[in-house]
């Protein structure tokens, strides 16, 4: 009957019929999750298992039989167990590496190891001039002139910011009873301006800096150094060596470089060189004996999760690749079932609540910035109150390792001890006199960390230069809109912005500045309704889409409401089925007062659920890098409770258990997840991707891709 309308329709002219093979409709081929290949091979792999397991039982039962010894028939639910064991179960992770990379430091280690190897995320390669050579200072200055105000050395704008958060403090210290000295700031500045440095020869310091030592021939210079080893290179070294950063703020540093292929080799060059100095595996030829665990952001970017598998696999060799997020993996390290994870990085913080062992994707937060842009608000503080080292430049390896340690001796967000005090700090520089510095600080190192609950006197201007300059935004294969995560918390926190905070939104390009998707039609079509596909819409010329599952779910798009508020009053941050505004977000820094950054993913994250909301303020849970300044958690618990005065008793803020390292717990977690044999089905092996490709992260991520 098929073959008969066809004909007659082919015979009336109608060119628009097709046969229909009826075999296709009843047969249950790609119809049935059993039949994909990933799960195909968990099944084969087991089946195998238990073969061997079943030929091993009679070869022993016959055995005790020859010698007429009894045997002992082992218990079914052991046996079924052990059969589903992986095949590499020796020692359990200890052929087992797992990476978390960082914008300022990586951490690796084997999974069976009790603390990670932190390795700094920079390569050093030979060049002409140095990074300081051929770049502005930073902190960025407006005037260089010693002489000029103090209002001209780095803006108006930090002025009127700093000295707004100084009257801040001062009104809070008094409200607490605190006791408050009218001329603090000026007693500082006249010390430090006219206190000099005192000179000690190199020789007779104790805590010399042991530099990195270069041959003496220049020809004979290794090509690159990375790591601890490169911030320890003398900056009149000969020949010159540049320092870069492959990963800035969370992303690849586009910024500064003028080729992908250059960035990305830089980047797997330190994964690579780390792995063998740190872990001693120094042939290459041996990795396909291990196994990797990668730790990825929560809201990470396609592009580079994809790279990331495809090098790992075809160039590291490694045995098979397994990926987990980030506020995941830290609640697998701190044995948390339920948490709100708030992790401060170098120069990133991301938020996300974690429950039953998923991250709820309405809930991920990613905002721009985090220790790295407290060191230089606290350096520059100090030099805005004329501290007597004003050549101070981060962008020099000797001053960068100084500005860390400055940070990690004198920040703290408790206003007990706010006075006027005298410190002094060591200068040591390759081949100079070490220089002794005294100094007097107030309240610089409060209000530096304070920046995390007032961003707006962080610097923002340079954070989004360069992006998507050399790797284009994935987009879906089907529809060309962009595909890479995002969340209606995320969104929340660019309409913030747009609207309070507009210095973090970049002006509009006059040309694109990024490379754009290729566009799907290159001629004008008619408007059609939202939703519909355009051959189920009248237009004849359309090709159906192969499959309407590859289009992007609605959780995944939308676009705020232009105030900042929908019709009842809530704050925006619903996708309602409309893209977001791709242009706008790759020109707004997400930043937001890390207390309004937390609420802001509760709230998306238990939705009308009040005792998910509960639960989640009473398991805020402070990890990374930046939350080790002190009495950090305390302040933010204060700050929640003043935001959220309904909930008194419920919010509470803690550090990781056990006395586990905040900065560690994210790389624990990921050795943890790295050990599990039988509840562990992430894993990608060689011949999958093969196959696959990147498909098969549909199949193996825990999450949705």
């Amino acid at each position: 009957m098929v073959g008969r309308k066809i004909l007659d329709g082919l015979r009336k002219g109608k060119k628009d019929l097709y046969a229909l093979n009826v075999q296709y409709c009843r047969s249950e081929f790609l119809k049935r999750d059993d039949q994909v290949l990933a799960i195909r091979l968990q099944q084969d792999e087991r089946l195998n298992a238990r073969k061997k397991a079943a030929v091993d039982m009679d070869r022993a039962r016959a055995q005790a039989a020859q010698e007429g010894l009894p045997f002992m028939e082992p218990d079914p639910d052991l046996d079924e167990d052990e059969a589903m064991n992986d095949d590499d179960i020796d020692n359990y992770g200890s052929k087992t590496i797992v990476i978390n990379v960082g914008s300022q430091n990586m951490r690796l280690g084997l999974a069976t190891d009790a603390l990670p190897k932190t390795v700094p995320m920079v390569i050093a390669k030979k060049a002409a001039t140095s990074e300081a050579e051929d770049s502005e200072p930073r902190p960025k200055r407006v005037k260089l002139d010693k002489n000029a105000p103090l209002e001209e050395w780095f803006g108006e704008d930090f002025a009127r910011e700093y000295n707004a958060m100084a009257q801040d403090s001062r009104t809070s210290r008094r409200a607490n009873k605190r006791r408050v000295l009218p001329n603090s700031r000026e007693l500082v500045t006249k010390w430090n301006s006219t206190t000099p440095p005192e000179r000690i020869p190199e020789h007779s310091d104790p805590l010399r800096i042991d530099w990195t030592e270069l041959p003496a021939n220049p020809a004979r210079a290794p090509d690159y150094i990375v790591g601890k080893a490169a911030l320890r290179i003398p900056e009149k070294s000969k020949p010159r060596y540049h320092l870069s950063w492959p990963i800035r703020h969370g992303w690849l540093n586009e910024k500064d470089y003028d080729n992908r292929n250059m960035l990305e080799r830089d980047f797997f060059l330190i994964l690579e060189e780390s792995i063998k100095t740190e872990l001693g595996l120094t042939h290459k030829k041996d990795w396909n004996q291990y196994s990797c665990v990668f730790i990825v952001p929560d809201l990470y970017e396609k592009a580079f999760v994809t790279k990331v598998l495809d090098e790992l696999i075809r160039d590291f060799g490694f045995q098979r690749i397994c990926f987990i997020q980030e506020s995941l993996a830290a609640t697998f390290g701190a044995g948390y079932g339920a948490a709100c994870i708030v992790d401060m990085g170098a120069q990133k913080t991301s938020i996300s609540c974690v429950e039953d062992g998923m991250i709820i994707e309405e809930s991920r937060v990613n905002l721009k910035y985090g220790g790295y842009d407290a060191t230089e608000t606290f350096i520059k503080m100090m030099l805005f109150d004329r501290l007597n080292y004003a050549d101070f430049n981060l962008m020099r390896r000797h001053d960068f390792l100084l500005a860390e340690e400055l940070k990690q001796g004198f920040t703290t967000m408790s206003d007990e001890n706010i006075t006027v005090q005298t410190y002094d700090f060591h200068l040591r520089a390759s081949g100079q006199e070490t220089r002794k510095y005294s100094f007097k600080i107030y309240d610089e190192g409060m209000l530096a960390p304070l920046g995390y609950f007032r961003p707006t006197i962080f610097y923002h201007a340079d954070k989004l230069v360069g992006r998507h300059k050399l790797i284009p935004r994935s987009v879906d294969l089907y529809n060309g809109h962009p595909n890479d995560p995002i969340s209606p918390a995320q969104l929340a926190v660019i309409a913030y912005v747009n609207q309070a905070i507009p210095s973090a939104v970049m002006p509009a390009p006059a040309k694109p500045a990024r490379l754009m998707p290729t566009p799907m039609a290159s001629t004008p079509s008619k408007q059609r309704p939202l939703g519909l596909p355009a051959h189920l819409n009248g237009d004849k010329d359309a090709t159906p889409l192969s499959s309407p599952a590859a289009s992007p779910p609605a959780e995944d798009a939308g676009t705020p409401h232009p105030t900042g508020e929908d019709a009842n009053g809530d704050e925006v941050g619903e996708i309602k089925g409309a893209q977001p505004d791709t242009e706008v977000m790759d020109r707004t820094v997400p930043i937001m007062p890390l207390e309004q950054a937390i609420l802001t993913s509760i709230h998306h994250g238990s939705g009308s659920d009040e005792r998910r909301r509960r639960e989640f303020m009473g398991s805020i849970m402070l990890i990374g890098g930046a939350s080790k300044t002190p009495n950090l958690g305390p302040y933010l618990e204060v700050k929640l409770r003043a935001a959220m005065p309904q909930y008194p008793k419920e919010i509470l803020v803690a550090s990781p258990p056990r006395e586990l390292d905040p900065a560690m717990l994210v790389w624990k977690g990921g050795s943890v997840f790295g050990k599990l044999r039988m509840t562990n089905d992430s894993w990608i092996g060689a011949l999958e991707y093969d196959r696959l490709g990147a498909r098969i992260l549909n199949y193996k991520c825990m999450w949705h891709w």
